[in-house]
């Protein structure tokens, strides 16, 4: 299995994902140009252009970040309920994760959004985080005490939440180191070069 990924990208939750699950893969990364660490260009790879992608052994390509973090959860049989109203939660939470916050980041990162964009997607970001606290203040993880796919997504959202200066919660802030002690996060930032 080989991940394509940016270092710090919404592709880290998958890389998490992975390390968390024990599932030997291959972490390439793709750089803002759009090419491999090898030197491919990526968009031959994913015509989409952009990570993470999951190559399968079969040579399929998997792109999306909850289609990819579904399949190593499915894979690993854990990061997510096989069934009941666990599962439901947590896919609610990575859903939530992908449209109210990864969305919210992106004038934040583009150098031609207008200031008016940007104002307005940090008053959308203090919410949608203040939403998160709320959903966090009685589990140890999102959806309860065992940690799922929505967690390893949240971990990069928070990251990006203190690059670009914004608020959040102790409560959040708390989750955030607990999960900079686990190994398999720890693991993930060594590979991507971050730690």
């Amino acid at each position: 299995m080989i991940l394509y990924g940016t270092p710090g990208g919404c592709s880290q939750a998958a890389h998490i994902a992975l390390n968390e699950a024990n599932i030997a893969h291959q972490y390439v990364q793709v750089g803002r140009d759009k090419r491999t660490v090898d030197g491919r260009d990526f968009n031959t790879i994913n015509a989409k252009g952009y990570t993470p992608a999951l190559e399968m052994e079969d040579g399929t390509l998997l792109t999306e970040s909850l289609a990819i973090l579904v399949y190593i959860a499915e894979q690993a049989g854990s990061l997510l309920a096989e069934k009941g109203v666990m599962r439901w939660k947590t896919l609610e939470a990575t859903e939530f994760m992908t449209t109210e916050l990864h969305a919210n980041f992106r004038p934040l990162f583009y150098p031609d959004a207008t200031d008016a964009e940007r104002e307005r997607a940090r008053n959308n970001l203090s919410k949608r985080f203040g939403n998160i606290s709320e959903q966090l203040s009685d589990n140890s993880f999102l959806t309860g005490d065992d940690m799922t796919i929505a967690d390893t997504y949240l971990f990069v959202m928070l990251t990006w939440a203190n690059i670009m200066n914004i608020a959040i919660s102790p409560q959040l802030e708390a989750f955030k180191t607990r999960l900079l002690e686990r190994p398999s996060v720890i693991k993930t930032l060594k590979a991507e070069g971050i730690l």
